[in-house]
């Protein structure tokens, strides 16, 4: 399994496992709690939820499925913008460990950002890592400008920032990206299939076929053989989770990612960061 190393040094598998859009459906919740339980299994034990993910639910389920296992688990979560301050923050956190069913977080994120200064979100962050309630802290949807604002804000313990990334979102890697890799700080890509647009992409299935790979696993292998790029994919079903875990093994040659940057061209000027 390939590793990627946080800036305090904490190593976790490349390729984890994402939970936006679960525990939407009762008549899904066993096949989703299944699947999370597989990619454990298969060694995807980084595992991203929210509080704001199905108001919450998304953590309960994430918390049923890791059960018994919590300790080979390196669990993240996200706090919405505002509930950020310093004395909001500890709140929220608690409430996500109660529904997470466990009393610590492995790494906590601000899930985008809000009217709470930065600085207060840092002191908060700073708190919770003293009461041991989190491990480490983070920040999700920052380009570079509340970047360079949360470093002067404090913030030089922050360890990653998710951000959509991937074929069809390049921009980051013009500036937001090498900002990033300077302070050794890795990504969390979430949507790295772009919310399943991807596979229909008529060019990367060409490519895929010729591989013997899908679309999806071809996605997640670009991402992948990017430095210091944790792919965060979602898999509702077993199977699903098994064809992500199979993306591991697609080795791309230097010829599939120079007709890759011919379909998807990366950035030539500075573009603001996408959300979804």
């Amino acid at each position: 399994m390939k590793t990627i190393r946080f800036p305090d040094g904490t190593t976790v598998p490349a390729l984890g496992q994402g939970t936006w859009m679960m525990a939407e459906d009762d008549g899904r919740r066993s096949q989703e709690i299944a699947s999370l339980r597989e990619g454990l299994s298969l060694g995807l034990t980084l595992i991203d939820t929210a509080e704001m993910y199905a108001d919450g639910e998304s953590e309960r389920l994430v918390g049923e499925a890791i059960a018994g296992a919590r300790d080979d688990v390196f669990l993240v979560s996200k706090a919405y913008p505002q509930n950020a301050s310093r004395d909001r923050l500890p709140r929220a956190c608690e409430a996500s460990l109660e529904r997470l069913g466990t009393d610590r977080l492995d790494l906590y994120l601000l899930h985008w950002r809000g009217n709470v200064p930065l600085a207060d979100t840092v002191e908060a962050m700073e708190r919770l890592v003293a009461a041991g309630k989190i491990l480490r802290w983070g920040v999700s949807n920052l380009d570079i400008a509340d970047m360079e604002e949360l470093i002067a804000s404090g913030g030089d313990s922050c360890q990653t920032d998710q951000i959509l990334y991937n074929l069809t979102r390049r921009g980051p890697e013009y500036d937001l990206i090498p900002w990033l890799a300077r302070r050794r700080m890795p990504i969390m890509a979430y949507s790295p299939v772009e919310q399943g647009r991807l596979v229909s992409h008529p060019g990367l299935a060409e490519l895929a076929a010729k591989r013997n790979a899908t679309p999806t696993q071809l996605a997640l292998a670009w991402l992948l053989s990017r430095e210091g790029v944790i792919p965060i994919p979602k898999a509702g079903s077993v199977d699903h989770v098994r064809e992500n875990r199979a993306a591991l093994d697609v080795d791309l040659s230097d010829a599939d990612l120079k007709q890759l940057d011919s379909l998807f061209a990366p950035p030539r000027t500075s573009e603001p960061l996408a959300m979804l």
